[in-house]
């Protein structure tokens, strides 16, 4: 019996880093901040966990199918401070689970970024798709509020307090001078009110709400636009800019990649 007992607990001892694993970063320095990105398997997404893991931030980088994305695979494998987990923001079952696991787990800044256009021809004035319009604001309006809702006391709980949603300047009313992309505008003017309304129902609780337009940037997103593109290194690197700077004193201001304000 006696045997056994030291073979069990030998046992536990060699497993117990294993048992840990999904646990890893909530158990790690409580003092180093912590960001969640959504969509981050490429684009905006991959860059912003790639320099918030420069900086030594714990990274909680989320992707539909993380193991599809072979250039967020390897900054996982380069970097300790990176984990990877499934996420589809239109899933609030995965949101659910995500949040349970997280529970204990100060996070400083949410970043809201995974986001869909829907194809242009789906967007015809005469031939529109309203089945690619659900998908749309289920991915770029609904999927937010619902993780904003689910992680705010991560959020509230850690030092920094920030949720942050990646919107466009395509949500501006005061700069539309043309028809196009229904969909898309429409479902980033959406969250955009939406995150504008979480910026004073979680004012008293110390959360910053900003929303923030990248600009044009070089990525699969805006593949085939003709106008200059930004590197995504530099893009997000004024995005990160605008995040640090983010205060209770601005919550809810549509920021501009330049340093401005995007007239709403």
């Amino acid at each position: 019996m006696i045997a056994r007992r030291r073979l069990l607990a030998a046992t536990l001892g060699l497993l117990a880093p294993c048992l840990a694993a999904p646990a890893a970063l909530a158990s790690t320095d409580p003092g180093t901040p912590a960001v969640l990105i959504t969509g981050a398997s490429r684009g905006i997404g991959l860059e912003l966990a790639r320099q918030y893991a420069a900086r030594g931030w714990h990274v909680i980088a989320t992707a539909r199918k993380p193991a599809d994305a072979p250039e967020l695979v390897k900054l996982a494998e380069a970097h300790a401070n990176v984990m990877l987990e499934p996420l589809d923001v239109t899933d609030f079952a995965q949101i659910d689970a995500l949040a349970a696991k997280y529970r204990d787990r100060p996070i400083d800044v949410l970043i809201n970024n995974a986001g869909i256009s829907g194809p242009v021809p789906s967007q015809l004035f005469g031939r529109m798709d309203y089945a690619v319009f659900r998908d749309v604001l289920e991915t770029n309006t609904v999927g937010p509020m619902r993780l904003a809702e689910a992680l705010a006391g991560n959020v509230e709980a850690s030092a920094q307090r920030k949720i942050v949603t990646i919107s466009s300047s395509e949500a501006s009313f005061a700069t539309i001078d043309a028809p196009r992309l229904y969909w898309y505008r429409a479902s980033k003017a959406a969250v955009n009110m939406l995150m504008l309304n979480l910026a004073f129902q979680l004012k008293p609780r110390g959360i910053t709400v900003a929303i923030i337009n990248p600009g044009p940037v070089d990525t699969d997103f805006m593949k085939g636009v003709r106008m200059p593109l930004q590197p995504p290194a530099v893009a997000v690197g004024k995005v990160i800019g605008l995040i640090d700077r983010a205060s209770l004193e601005t919550t809810g201001t549509f920021l501009d990649y330049e340093g401005g304000v995007v007239p709403w």
